[in-house]
């Protein structure tokens, strides 16, 4: 299976390209390399799969349209992982665009290029701050998340 990974050198990016290369699938990794967290993480964590066989990456903003399209007009992806997103709930305070370009017109990118280029499964990732104020544990998909107290909570719910 083709498998497009954004967030590919991410925490959880980086492990599952890894897990995924294992069980032997063709993986496409996305990442912005931002300087929000030290960029030396994202190297490190990327350098323990860029070299796979399986695996091309591809610094790349999701909010760029015009490099995301072509990214899934040449690569025909059976499965999307969408793990992309600015981080950080005081930081959205200092720069709110970061959140609504990457969280919001980046979503927006992944799920109409999914669409448009038929993808077959796509996954998304979203944040435990959607459930803002709410004291009830553990938090459920269940719970109602109508509060959120944050721009990156807000961005990541409408998602």
């Amino acid at each position: 299976m083709k498998i497009l990974v954004t967030g590919s050198a991410g925490f959880i990016g980086s492990a599952l390209c890894i897990e995924l290369l294992d069980r032997g699938d063709q993986v496409v990794g996305v990442d912005n390399h931002n300087d929000y967290y030290d960029p030396s993480l994202k190297e490190t964590r990327l350098s323990r799969h860029i070299d796979h066989e399986k695996y091309s990456h591809h610094r790349l903003n999701i909010e760029d349209r015009n490099g995301l399209n072509n990214l899934f007009e040449s690569e025909n992806f059976d499965m999307v992982v969408n793990l992309a997103a600015q981080a950080g709930v005081r930081y959205s305070l200092e720069n709110p665009f970061a959140y609504i370009d990457t969280n919001l017109v980046g979503f927006g990118n992944i799920l109409e290029f999914s669409k448009q280029y038929q993808v077959k499964h796509l996954v998304y990732a979203s944040s435990s701050s959607v459930y803002g104020l709410n004291t009830k544990q553990p938090f459920s998909v269940h719970d109602p998340v109508n509060h959120p107290v944050s721009l990156y909570a807000a961005t990541k719910k409408s998602q």
